[in-house]
């Protein structure tokens, strides 16, 4: 029981903020200090920064939020990063508040948006601050959920345009994951928005449990209870920060169980010294991970599912699920498949019959009546959602996802499992961030349900447990803006607010903010640079010559080797591409390296106007497929010919065999055994580089004792020397950096006739003297077209609308060159994609010449270039809105060199139709109508059901 004291200052307060008290009695639960502090300063007319663990309640902040509004007789807009989080956010404002006073707008789906309260995506509230809409009149707060996305590289700009652009009375509620800089970006919230209070906690609402699997065993990551529980011991949840948690010790019992275990691994398993070291690596135990149903049951022994399992792959998801499956693992009983099955049902009943069997559906539903699954960006829409809505109701036990699990949608578990600490970015194998390990942690630990979260890694070879321990005690997630002004922003902003009020806008932006901070940063890292210059150069002086002037020489040689170097290896690309254009069928080459190493016979040069030639060819060991540049480091050689039989079928196995014996034929026949030619240096016949070798010899420092002890001085002293100058250039650029970005955008914008600026008018000198007429240019007809296309190919779009290069197409053919716009492959392959021929390969082709002009006009201006067409999803948009069924069209997006899931296709499907729709509304009426009926061919079948749901 609570002391008449505590029961007296709860009655005070409720007395000090009734509408608090009307809204927490309808809860059914109290409030955590940290949403208290939050509630009641929106009460007093402050705008919030919350920043609180995964899990911990700071929807309830803005829920508050929404309650103040209604109660005051105003609007609350509630916007999220993602339509999922829509869709669930609208779902639980319904149910409190009732349909007829929410509503709902995404992308997709536009439910009364005239109510009082609407739930809508972030892009959604940005359209409207700058179309002035209606709406805005009578807001009153704006919740601001999952705000950190404002670092995303791709749509973080919006979080700061809508937070910039909000008119000055409505009351700004940001609720975010913990970040480490909470504070700098509060101070950043108050300059644009006013007073804003920071309300951070730290404290986990339930306690989380750090564990380490080494083989079969689990131990406890921490030999004392982490920090995180310490609340029980009477700490206040202020001092519970990270610093705490990261002072705990590793428990040595795992320590020496490591230890030993990897002593085991690395100890000969044979008798005796003798034998070779081959037969002692044949000896050797080999590690194996624990089985993936094995840790499954055991979690599920110590009472510690529902589990989610992160593990970095789409295929490996899929693969857990299989393996635990032909385990003969089951985690359901007969009541709750029965109610899976229903779920199912509902869920997946629009799909279309002859798309199930190419979604994978028939295994998929079998995993999950066992209550297991997948859960990946791979999956369509209704899978995923199936999968979610079982798990949250308890009827999934073990779900293996991918890191994109930790981010959105409410989806909590008892137990988190971390198969490795290694993750694919992209570009290749990086560590996990302490930030990163925090999120996808904080899934462990269900309010209301679970005393404690746990949270198991999987020990491999190599991985030292006070390097885990450091990563889970520690909490540094710092918030980065990601802003840039785009080209869609600049006509916006400039027609909205003229060019002069534009440039204060963006110089007021979270980005501008901390490049402003940083500078204080650089400049002491400059002033270190000069002092490391200063020492140098003491260090280097010598009576026997300039040692300065010997070493700049020294570097001006390395330069000119590495220039040389780039030009030759660039010729022999040129080189190498002209030799396959020039092949023909029946030519004998040879592959001088790679897994296709040796002789082949080119059976199609596969010479296109779009892209370097990728011949098709069979080689001696019979395998078919098409190479590129790539594959030949040097120019390429016809050696011999063979007679390629006509019509010959390279997917017939009788057919490879009997032209591969031919070609090994033709190998004895003309003694074409492996040979190496050697290319002479262009360094070794290079005038410069030769005056500069002969300076060199001939300079007194060369002959001096001690010479290379002076120069790695010298050497030091002009690396100094760079860093100082390199730094002051990052000071210069970061100070208005923004400001500078955005009229260089604009002057492109000019250049290219989107924005033209105004003529001040003349008058007598003798009238009074008008008011000044800003040199803003003004937006023109094609740039008001450009302010309504959102895209990151933006001013792309509107050049190729412009210059007509898709009037003539049909809706097939229109869908497959849009898609070149919206596509991004998830990894680089060698050469370009296939695309459909006639007047899509000459439709993309005049895109790339335009794209071209775009390239050097923003260069000229000092601008990064443009995204580049991706025609990776060409064919599969051409079919696709072509009519044709989804099995043929992601079987023939693989054989164009483009492997697509069904849940890939649907998301860029998703994305084509709203570049398309937006086609509908801003291109002249002869493009319109192709791109509507367009709209209408691509959304079918399982799309139409991903974009409804």
């Amino acid at each position: 029981m609570s002391s008449p004291a505590e029961r007296y200052a709860a009655a005070r307060r409720r007395s000090a903020h009734p509408t608090l008290a009307d809204f927490t009695s309808e809860l059914g639960f109290s409030l955590d200090p940290f949403q208290v502090e939050a509630c009641e300063a929106l009460d007093e007319g402050a705008g919030v920064l919350v920043c609180a663990p995964t899990g911990a309640g700071k929807t309830v902040v803005g829920e508050f939020a929404v309650h103040k509004a209604l109660a005051e007789g105003r609007k609350a807009f509630y916007t999220t990063p993602i339509k999922a989080l829509s869709n669930q956010k609208y779902n639980d404002l319904v149910d409190r508040y009732g349909a007829d006073r929410v509503g709902l707008l995404t992308g997709d789906n536009a439910v009364n948006g005239d109510a009082p309260v609407v739930v809508m995506t972030t892009e959604v509230l940005r359209n409207m601050l700058y179309a002035d809409s209606p709406a805005i009149d009578g807001l009153g707060y704006v919740v601001m959920d999952e705000v950190h996305y404002l670092a995303d590289r791709f749509r973080g700009a919006v979080w700061e345009e809508v937070i910039i652009h909000l008119p000055a009375s409505v009351t700004l509620v940001s609720l975010s994951a913990t970040v480490s800089n909470a504070e700098e970006f509060a101070d950043w919230l108050v300059t644009v928005r006013g007073h804003t209070r920071v309300v951070v906690s730290e404290v986990r609402p339930i306690p989380l449990w750090q564990h380490m699997l080494v083989g079969n065993r689990v131990f406890d990551l921490f030999s004392l209870r982490p920090a995180a529980h310490a609340a029980e011991s009477g700490e206040t949840p202020r001092t519970l920060s990270t610093r705490d948690r990261g002072a705990s010790v590793v428990d040595p019992e795992l320590v020496r169980f490591v230890r030993e275990y990897e002593r085991r691994l690395d100890t000969w398993g044979g008798g005796g010294n003798g034998g070779s070291r081959r037969d002692r690596d044949w000896h050797k135990p080999r590690y194996r991970p624990p089985a993936r149903s094995e840790v499954v049951e055991r979690l599920d022994r110590a009472g510690l599912l529902p589990a989610i399992t992160f593990i970095f792959s789409r295929n490996g998801c899929d693969a857990a699920v299989a393996q635990c499956l032909q385990s003969g693992l089951r985690l359901t009983d007969e009541s709750e498949r029965a109610e899976i099955a229903r779920i199912v049902d509902e869920r997946t009943g629009s799909l279309p019959d002859e798309d199930l069997h190419v979604l994978g559906f028939w295994e998929w539903r079998e995993g999950l009546l066992a209550g297991l699954a997948a859960h990946h960006a791979g999956l369509v829409p209704a899978f995923k959602e199936t999968v979610e809505e079982c798990f949250v109701r308890g009827l999934v036990k073990a779900v293996f996802a991918t890191e994109t699990l930790a981010l959105g949608i409410n989806m909590p578990a008892r137990t988190v499992v971390l198969e490795r600490l290694v993750k694919w970015n992209g570009e290749g194998h990086v560590d996990v961030t302490p930030g990163e390990y925090t999120q996808l942690t904080g899934r462990a630990g269900r309010r209301g349900i679970d005393v404690e979260g746990h949270a198991v890694v999987v020990w491999a070879p190599g991985m030292d447990p006070s390097v885990v321990a450091g990563l889970a005690s520690t909490r540094t997630y710092p918030l980065r803006s990601s802003f840039r002004p785009s080209y869609n922003m600049a006509v916006n902003l400039v027609g909205s607010s003229g060019r002069a009020r534009a440039r204060e806008l963006l110089a007021s932006s979270f980005a501008q903010f901390q490049a402003d901070r940083s500078v204080v940063g650089l400049a002491r890292q400059a002033a270190r640079s000069e002092r490391d210059a200063e020492k140098c150069a003491a260090e280097m002086a010598s009576e026997g010559g300039d040692v300065l002037a010997y070493a700049r020489l020294r570097r001006e040689i390395a330069d000119r080797e590495r220039e040389l170097s780039r030009d030759s290896q660039a010729k022999r690309r040129i080189e190498a591409a002209d030799a396959l254009a020039a092949l023909r069928p029946g030519d004998v080459i040879r592959v001088p390296s790679g897994r296709r190493q040796g002789l082949a016979v080119v059976l199609d040069p596969g010479i296109t106007d779009l892209t370097d030639p990728r011949p098709l060819v069979l080689t001696e060991d019979k395998w078919a497929g098409r190479l590129g540049s790539v594959d030949f480091p040097t120019p390429v050689t016809a050696l011999a010919r063979v007679r390629v039989p006509k019509n010959f079928n390279h997917r017939s196995p009788h057919a490879r065999r009997d032209l591969a014996s031919t070609l090994r034929s033709a190998r004895l026949e003309n003694d074409l055994g492996a040979r190496r030619v050697k290319n002479r240096s262009a360094a070794a016949d290079d005038p410069v580089l030769h005056d500069l070798r002969r300076a060199v010899r001939n300079h007194p420092v060369h002959a001096l004792t001690g010479r290379e002890e002076r120069v790695r001085s010298a050497e030091r002293y002009l690396r100094a020397v760079a860093d100082a100058e390199a730094t002051h250039r990052k000071m210069a650029e970061r100070t208005g950096s923004l400001t500078r970005l955005f009229d260089r955008t604009c002057d492109v914008l000019e250049e290219l006739g989107y924005l033209v600026p105004e003529v001040v008018p003349l008058v007598p000198a003798d009238t009074e003297e008008p008011t000044p007429v800003d040199d803003v240019p003004r937006v023109t007809e094609e740039g008001r077209r450009l302010a309504r296309i959102w895209s990151e190919a933006d001013l792309l779009v509107a050049e190729c609308l412009r210059a007509g290069v898709w009037r003539g197409l049909g809706p097939a053919e229109l869908a497959a060159v849009v898609s070149t716009l919206v596509f991004e492959a998830r990894r680089e392959t060698p050469g370009q994609p296939a695309v459909p021929a006639g007047k899509v390969g000459g439709a993309i082709a005049e895109m790339r010449g335009i794209r071209a002009r775009l390239q050097d006009v923003e260069l000229d201006r000092g601008l990064p270039a443009s995204r580049d067409l991706d025609l990776g999803f060409a064919w599969a948009a051409y079919r696709w809105a072509d009519g044709q069924s989804l099995d043929r069209v992601l079987a023939g997006a693989e054989q164009a060199g483009t492997e697509l899931s069904g849940g890939d296709f649907v998301r860029w499907a998703r994305q084509l139709v709203d570049l398309l729709d937006q086609l509908a509304k801003v291109a002249d009426e002869t493009v319109a109508g192709v791109a509507r009926a367009a709209v209408g061919r691509v959304r079918r079948g399982v799309v139409a059901v991903a974009v409804s749901g």
